[in-house]
């Protein structure tokens, strides 16, 4: 790397350094140098400079230095650079620990905030191992687990704010991430949390070096490939976990710093380590200045996480755009299983459907006392919307997963990974809280728009590298993460209605109307039929694009009608239920282990298996903690998550 670079981005960093201090300062520099200098004056001015601005740029440095350095300590380790604490899940595991110590025991907070997060970290990073496998950690599969993780946790924490309101608007903060300070405390506490980082840098370099080798190439020279990285992981989590516990979820960050330090030159363990630390406090400090500058001219005070976000999101996308020779030519594997698809097996599926939709109508509660009889006309009012849009949207879901999986070629793809949900989630959250109108009141074209907004932005970047798999899967990755910080920071303003955005989120059918749900039945059917419909494209696509073209599809064409064709299923689900994850992956993974291999058994045999699972979650959520009720989309993601979980490790061990 060349000096001229290394003086470029230390002046950089210095430059912004000192326009933060200057941003909205009433200050002269001749008064900032004497509080440098430790005199400080009584007036609002010098004791805001003084003990709000100077800690947060010191923050802004520590935490910016030390993710960084972590999202480069794990892209080493595992020799991928599209891992980092977002897409590994950490950060979410991080961020639902400290959220059960919050409700679980208020008063550890004191002492014990940073094992909460540590103690979450692990579970994600774990639960990510295990899906994925410890010799699977280069490919795209494992950034597909770290995603299904972080949306099984992401429905986790829902469920725990909206059964504990009381404690939600400091959680809104954590997750928004905020780098704001009232004095010196936070970062006397943080910095030496975070002094194992200086061991990383001075030690780390030569093992991390010989892991390049490979792993059998690190072995046979002596290197403890396992110990190595046990030692280093659970140092970068410590650091990582007391960060966020300080300033919340920080994202991009571990992602994008080190892709930076590869892009601008550095080719060693040793200098990819130090120019992630760099480069990591130079975009968050850019970040923060950009978050400062927005706030003078919003009403509203932006957060640190989201103006990362806002910045990080097109580093990272056009970073993806730079790997222009990733075009996909690979052909959809499904999971094992039958080879053919039975009577039998159908049958019991049809059984199994007519059973909970039996459960469904027949089981209530009456006077505390659960009871099962045909209900009378009131219960019958309330029941039956709730019946049957559980049920369109989850066959609509698991058809959408089929198309997603079989045209991405990938069995973990959802429309979720994609962003198409984020996209829905968007438009009805930016609606209901700028503009007051309650969720209920909005229809499914404010999501429908949004979902293909999401789509055209796919569709416009994809044309760059071909609609190969990878580069689109990342794309969306990159677009979800910025969504859901924004729809945190949405949150975080407080009004009436974030209690009502939250209970839309967590996928819940309690409020659907007879008419939203003969709306959704008659959607979800009409595009589950034209899905139907097109099983020989969708038959050509799972082949792999060469052998589609030469068997005269149009390849392109197609992609985009299959892709539009998802996306419109998953947006009118989550225009009238809110977001709802897992079915998606796991009712097309259950139809193939039953034997559904051609494309229109799958998706048949998928739409029963889905209607089923959602509409036994959603029963499941009224009785399970009765009188309260969990919605049917965090039940499912619960259910459907620890399953999912459970069919990857069978089928990764060949059981």
């Amino acid at each position: 790397m060349s000096n001229r670079l290394q003086y470029m981005a230390l002046i950089a960093l210095g430059l912004c350094c000192f326009s933060f201090l200057q941003i909205d300062s009433q200050l002269d520099l001749a008064s900032q140098w004497q509080i440098l200098n430790g005199h400080i004056g009584q007036d609002f001015a010098h004791i805001d400079w003084a003990y709000s601005r100077l800690p947060r740029l010191a923050m802004a440095l520590l935490v910016g230095a030390s993710i960084g350095l972590i999202g480069s300590v794990i892209q080493q380790l595992t020799l991928n650079p599209l891992l980092s604490p977002t897409t590994l899940g950490t950060s979410s595991g991080a961020w639902l620990g400290l959220i059960v110590l919050s409700i679980a025991w208020p008063e550890g907070q004191t002492h014990y905030q940073a094992m909460a997060a540590m103690t979450g970290s692990l579970l994600a990073l774990t639960l990510v191992l295990l899906i994925s496998g410890i010799r699977q950690l280069t490919g795209l599969s494992i950034v597909l687990s770290g995603m299904a993780v972080n949306l099984l946790f992401g429905a986790l924490t829902t469920a725990l704010i909206l059964l504990n309101e009381e404690y939600a608007k400091n959680l809104f903060i954590w997750g928004a991430g905020d780098l704001s300070q009232n004095g010196w405390d936070k970062f006397h506490w943080l910095w030496p949390h975070c002094l194992i980082g200086i061991a990383i840098l001075l030690y780390a370099g030569k093992p991390l070096t010989l892991l390049r080798l490979g792993q059998s190439g690190a072995k046979g020279r002596g290197l403890n490939v396992t110990a190595l990285f046990l030692v280093l992981m659970l140092c970068g989590l410590w650091m990582l976990s007391a960060a966020i516990t300080m300033v919340g979820v920080i994202g991009f960050l571990g992602l994008v710093a080190p892709n930076l330090a590869r892009l601008i030159g550095a080719r060693t363990a040793t200098s990819e380590l130090y120019w992630s630390c760099l480069l990591g406090a130079l975009v968050l400090v850019m970040a923060d200045n950009l978050a400062l500058i927005i706030s003078l001219f919003s009403v509203d005070i932006v957060p640190s996480g989201l103006a990362t976000a806002l910045l990080g999101a097109p580093i990272l996308i056009y970073l993806i755009l730079k790997q222009k020779n990733q075009a996909s030519h690979s052909s959809f594997m499904s999971m094992a299983g039958r080879t053919r698809l039975h009577k039998t097996a159908v049958s019991w599926a049809m059984f199994g459907l007519l059973a909970i939709v039996a459960l469904g109508v027949f089981s209530h509660f009456e006077l505390n006392r659960f009871v099962f009889a045909w209900p009378d006309a009131f219960n019958w009012q309330l029941k039956w919307p709730r019946l049957l849009s559980a049920l369109s949207a989850g066959a609509a879901m698991a058809v959408s997963g089929v198309i997603m999986q079989r045209i991405i070629h990938n069995p973990l793809a959802s429309p979720d990974l994609l962003g198409l949900s984020a996209g829905a989630v968007l438009a009805m959250v930016s609606f209901s809280a700028y503009f007051g109108i309650r969720m209920g009141q909005l229809g499914p074209l404010i999501a429908f728009v949004g979902s293909m907004t999401v789509l055209g932005i796919l569709l416009l970047l994809g044309r760059h590298f071909r609609f190969a798999a990878a580069p689109m899967i990342l794309t969306g990755v990159a677009l979800s993460a910025l969504i859901e910080t924004l729809v945190q920071f949405s949150l975080m303003r407080g009004t009436e209605e974030v209690y009502d955005i939250l209970r839309w989120l967590a996928g819940s059918t309690y409020r659907v109307t007879g008419d939203q749900a003969l709306l959704l039945c008659g959607v979800s059917l009409a595009l589950i039929v034209l899905s139907l419909s097109l099983h020989r494209a969708l038959t050509l696509m799972s082949l792999g694009k060469i052998t589609a073209a030469a068997r005269g599809l149009s390849v392109r064409p197609s992609f985009v009608l299959l892709l539009m064709l998802a996306a419109a299923l998953c947006a009118t689900v989550t225009a009238l239920l809110g977001p709802i994850v897992f079915i998606s992956i796991v009712a097309p993974h259950l139809a193939s282990l039953l034997g559904a291999r051609s494309v229109f058994s799958q998706l048949a045999l998928s739409a029963l298996l889905g209607a089923g699972l959602l509409q036994f979650a959603d029963w499941l959520g009224q009785v399970v903690i009765h009188p309260n009720q969990l919605a049917a989309g965090t039940m499912v993601a619960i259910i459907g998550g620890a399953y999912f979980i459970l069919l990857l490790l069978k089928n990764r061990r060949g059981v």
